[in-house]
This record gives structure tokens, sequence and C-alpha cells, in this order.
């Protein structure tokens, strides 16, 4: 009995031992002293200290060192409406001025003589044209009455490439191939004294060719009488105008005054005062019945005039035919010259370049249409013509202004 007290309780030792064992590392700790590995010698959070050390948000100072709203100050020093001013600096309507800077229209008015007093009134014309309409516009030419020059002269400006050309033709027939040339490039072909010219755009008469030619004749018949002989001067047998001028009257005189009669066929000097001179002293010679001379071409009648003068003839023989006045009066004043016929050559030099520049502006050239300081045009197949003959006499060739 005692024996199995005593076992019982050895086994009640032998547990209790065990418990003691298991319950031991709890009790005594001891390895968390000696070694302190992570709290005492590591001190993460103390010795590092990442928060104070490296102190991100005081010592980098992001919004305060950077300051991107004050110091970069995007609208205040940048300033781009102040500073740029795209609309002031720049200035892109004023300093491009794309409307303003675009060059005039240039137009060259090519007549067929330069130096000679008619052409130097057209070309007053031609200023007054440009100064007004605020074009590029002056007169040029050849020095002689020569197709060939002329041609050449148009031949340049084609080259250069000028807005429109305005003609004053030698030779009609010349022009043909470059006024082709000048449609191929866009140029703008405008003349004057050619109604039926090919390759024009327009042709451009201050007077109706037929009223004229015919009136011509009137003036003839009313200083030397309804008979008798008589001669034609023109510029040259291609000069367009002078000769359609010239056959309108002889066809107009064959049915009002039959008795007229024409001593040969007309005589190429009109353009020369020296050579209309020597012709009319032949004609005197050749034809002493002489009553009569007609002239086209601003120079043709002064040169008759003066060959009159020398003879002593002005009673004798009557001179009519187109003239600028200043030149005609002294003439006319004496009896040398008994009346002439013209329109203002002035009024063609402007009417050529007003004429260009409203089809340049991309104007339709119609029937009525009003043309400054001349009226009204009429529009005859592409003929513009307005009726502005006027007669210059003793009377009002002073009076005249050209």
């Amino acid at each position: 009995m005692n024996k199995k007290i005593l076992l019982q309780l050895v086994s009640i030792l032998m547990i209790a031992s065990l418990l003691l064992a298991a319950c031991a590392p709890a009790a005594t700790p001891a390895p968390a002293e000696e070694q302190k590995p992570a709290v005492e010698e590591q001190k993460p959070a103390e010795e590092q200290k990442p928060a104070e050390e490296q102190k991100p948000a005081e010592e980098q100072k992001p919004a305060e060192e950077q300051k991107p709203a004050e110091e970069q100050k995007p609208a205040e020093e940048q300033k781009p409406a102040e500073e740029q001013k795209p609309a002031e600096e720049q200035k892109p309507a004023e300093e491009q001025k794309p409307a303003e800077e675009q060059k005039p229209y240039e137009i060259a008015v090519v007549v067929k003589i330069t130096g000679i007093p008619w052409f130097n009134v057209v070309e007053t014309g031609v200023k007054r044209a440009a100064e007004e309409l605020k074009v590029n516009a002056y007169q040029t030419g050849p020095a002689q009455a020569d197709p060939a020059q002329q041609v050449k002269v148009v031949e340049d400006l084609v080259a250069k490439g000028v807005n429109a050309i305005a003609v004053v033709p030698n030779d009609a027939k010349a022009l043909e191939p470059v006024f082709q040339k000048a449609k191929e490039k866009g140029i703008v072909v405008i003349t004057h004294e050619s109604p039926d010219q090919v390759g024009a755009d327009y042709d451009f008469e201050l007077i109706d060719n037929v009223k004229f030619g015919q009136h011509a004749w009137d003036q003839l018949v009313k200083h030397m009488g309804d008979s008798g002989e008589y001669a034609i001067f023109v510029g040259s047998l291609t000069v367009p105008l002078h000769n359609f001028w010239a056959d309108t009257g002889i066809a107009y005189a064959k049915e009002k005054y039959p008795n007229l009669k024409l001593v040969t066929e007309r005589i190429p000097c009109g353009e020369d005062q020296e050579l209309a001179r020597q012709k009319t002293l032949e004609l005197i010679k050749a034809y002493p019945n002489l009553k009569g001379i007609v002239g086209f071409g601003s120079l043709g009648p002064i040169g008759a005039a003066q060959a009159i003068k020398e003879k002593g003839l002005k009673d004798k023989i009557a001179v009519v035919g187109t003239v600028i006045p200043s030149q005609a009066a002294p003439y006319l004043k004496e009896g040398t010259m008994k009346e002439g016929l013209l329109w203002n050559p002035a009024d063609a030099g402007y009417g050529m370049v007003w004429l260009a520049k409203y089809i340049l502006d991309g104007n339709k050239v119609e029937d009525g249409m009003e043309i400054p300081g001349m009226g009204k045009a009429t529009l005859d197949g592409k003929v513009v013509k307005l009726d502005m003959i006027m007669d210059i006499t003793p009377e009002n060739a002073d009076s005249l202004g050209f």
C-alpha cells in the first residue's frame, strides 16, 4: 500500500517537473537583455531618424524653396499677353500689310514714237492715271515710227512680266505674234487706234471712227469746195486707224462728193514733219491744180502747212487733218492750215490705263459703263468707244490747253 502511494507521489513529481520546465522560458527571458539586438544597437527609429534627419518636408521644402507659384510666376514673369504682345509687337496686320504692300499693277503704254508733241500729250494722261488710280503706269516706245522697233519694246515688256500693255500700233499685223505671247502669260492687252486688232482684249477709242473719217472730208470740202484735186497723208501704210479713216473718207466722198479727185495713192509721211513738207512740195510741182490735203498723223498737216507757206499758196490749197492745237495754232491763224480735228490725246492715255486696271480688277467690260471724266462708253464688239471729236479752229486752238 505504501509502495503504491510512493509511486503515485513520484509520478506527481515528474509531472510537476515537466510542467515547470515548460513554463521556465516565460518566467526568465535573459537573452533579450544581453543581446538587445534590435532595440538598443540598431535603434532604427531613433538613430536613423528618417523623419527628422532627412526631413524631406522641411529641408527639401518643395512647396517653399521651389515656390512654383511665386518664383516661376508663369502668369506674371512670362506675361504672355504683355511681354510677348503678339498683337502689338508682332503686329501682323500692320507690319505684314498684305493688302497694302502688294505691288500696284504695272501698266506699260507703248506709243508709235516717243518725243513728238502728240505722244507727249498722251503721256500726261498716262501720268495722271498713274497718280489717280494708284498704279505703276508709264509710257515707252521706239525712237522712230518703226514697226520692228515697237515689236521689240513689247517683247521686252512681255518678258518682264508686266500686268498690262496698252499699244498704239505702227503695224497691227506685226504685233499679232507678240500679243499672243502676252496672252499666254496672262497679260492684259489694250490697243488704241487699232479697232480690228487681232490678239488684243479690247481697243479703246475716244471717237466713232466712221464719223471721224467722214468728218475729215466734210472739213476738206468746207474749205476747198466739193470738186477738185486732193491728196491724203497717213502716218504709214500699216497704221490701222489712219488707213481706216482714209478708206472711210474715200468711200464717203464717192457718194457725197463725187467731183473730188484723189490725185495719187495715200502718202506715208504723217509722223514726220520734214518728210511731209517735202512730199507737199513734190505734190505742188506734180499737180499744179491741187486744191486740198487731208492729213492723218499729227505732223503731216504741219509739214504741209509749212510748204504752203513757203510757196505762198494759202488761198489756193486747203490743209486739214489731225493736229495738236498748240502746235497748229500759228498755221491756223495765218491761214496756211484751215482747220483741224482731234480728240484730247491726254484722254487717250488716261483711258487706256483706266481700262487696263478695270479689267485687272476683275470687272466686266460692258456697254454703258462710266469712264471718269469722259462719260458713258459704247461697247461695239471689242471696241470701247466714246464720242469726243473736237474741231480745232483759229479761234479755239489756244484755249484747248494742249
